[in-house]
């Protein structure tokens, strides 16, 4: 059926400048439109080139090695949180957090940079997110697993 158009009441993907924060810094909607699925957040967690939480925190059922402390523990995240808690610390952790170190992951602007007598000259924005929509949305899946 070429050419056919499926009409449904599927959500577009929100960039990241569009994002929606909700009163007590909560992201409450998809950023993809698509539920997220968590065997994919599983490896976005564990994989260095992509997410890699593991670098800084642990999942005690993980199988991932070499995993981080500097991080709180993610065991019993999905407890912890809900799903529009999460999706906005992944999303972007210093909105929530102000002095966390952890990576702002579908940010794409608005970054503190330190100048090019010691950066050389910085890239110019607005920049790739770290993730995109659909991966924030497994992570996510992944973590609301985490139940204690």
């Amino acid at each position: 059926m070429a050419g056919a158009v499926i009409w449904g009441a599927a959500q577009a993907e929100v960039a990241p400048a569009d994002v929606a924060w909700g009163e007590g810094n909560v992201i409450a909607e998809s950023l993809s439109g698509t539920p997220g699925n968590a065997g994919e957040g599983a490896k976005i967690y564990a994989e260095k080139s992509l997410g890699n939480c593991v670098a800084c925190h642990v999942v005690s059922n993980s199988d991932a090695d070499f995993q981080g402390n500097v991080g709180p523990s993610l065991d019993g995240a999905g407890s912890r949180w809900t799903e529009e808690q999460l999706r906005a610390i992944v999303a972007d952790a210093k909105h929530v957090f102000p002095d966390s170190v952890m990576p702002s992951f579908y940010k794409t602007s608005g970054y503190v940079r330190p100048g090019e007598g010691f950066t050389g000259k910085p890239a110019q924005e607005p920049l790739k997110p770290l993730l995109n929509a659909q991966q924030i949305e497994d992570v996510v899946a992944y973590l609301a697993t985490q139940k204690e």
